[in-house]
């Protein structure tokens, strides 16, 4: 992993973004220091809710971001891995519950070029973590699917096991209710990248809000 990709680091959701001016609304990001863009795939099955494709990634290619896609779906290692690879995406996130081939689907996220990422929802313990080889260790602090909701206090603790097992090296995310109050708690419990949406997105001014979160966690 390259030195600009390690934490601490804000990666602002594009799940929140004004879904008609995705690409106005990652410049304005971009433009205030944002190194990635976190992109939410969903399928409809894995989670309820259909949400961004490929396209949306080829058309992210050349912002000048890294481009981050989390794939909620289902078997993601039979077509998606492939198509979200080509498209442009640097860091290829894959839920554990969604494959029983995880081991086979990080691999074939490698294989195409990209760095490979693993998430567990909130019900998942973090044990899974000692059976793996990831860049990108995701835990949700939120139920995937819908923005917008309230941080589980609970996964705090949960974050803390997590880097006693994956060691200091590997990039802990969090995702889901991150903001200005929950930023510095997770960063203090072990998290280096640091998903935050409707914190963004849903703020007056996004360029400020990006800032703020950005300074508490110190990217």
């Amino acid at each position: 992993m390259t030195d600009d990709l390690r934490g601490p680091l804000v990666a602002p959701s594009l799940l929140a973004a004004d879904a008609g001016r995705l690409a106005d609304q990652a410049a304005l990001v971009i433009d205030a220091g944002a190194r990635m863009l976190h992109i939410d795939v969903m399928d409809g099955h894995f989670v309820p809710p259909l949400a961004l494709g490929p396209q949306v990634v080829r058309g992210l290619r050349d912002s000048g971001a890294h481009l981050e896609v989390h794939l909620m779906v289902e078997r993601p290692e039979r077509t998606q891995i492939a198509d979200f690879a080509a498209a442009g995406a640097g860091t290829i996130i894959i839920h554990h519950e969604a494959t029983p081939h995880v081991d086979y689907a990080l691999q074939a996220i490698r294989a195409a070029g990209c760095l490979a990422g693993l998430a567990v929802t909130p019900s998942t313990p973090v044990e899974v973590f000692r059976e793996v080889d990831v860049d990108v260790a995701l835990l949700m602090t939120v139920n995937p699917g819908w923005g917008g909701q309230r941080f589980l206090p609970g996964s705090l603790e949960k974050l803390r096991r997590l880097r006693q097992i994956v060691g200091p090296d590997v990039e802990i995310e969090v995702d889901g209710g991150v903001d200005v109050t929950t930023a510095g708690l997770v960063a203090a419990a072990g998290a280096t990248r640091f998903v935050a949406g409707t914190a963004v997105f849903g703020a007056p001014d996004p360029q400020a809000a990006f800032l703020e979160i950005s300074a508490i966690v110190g990217d």
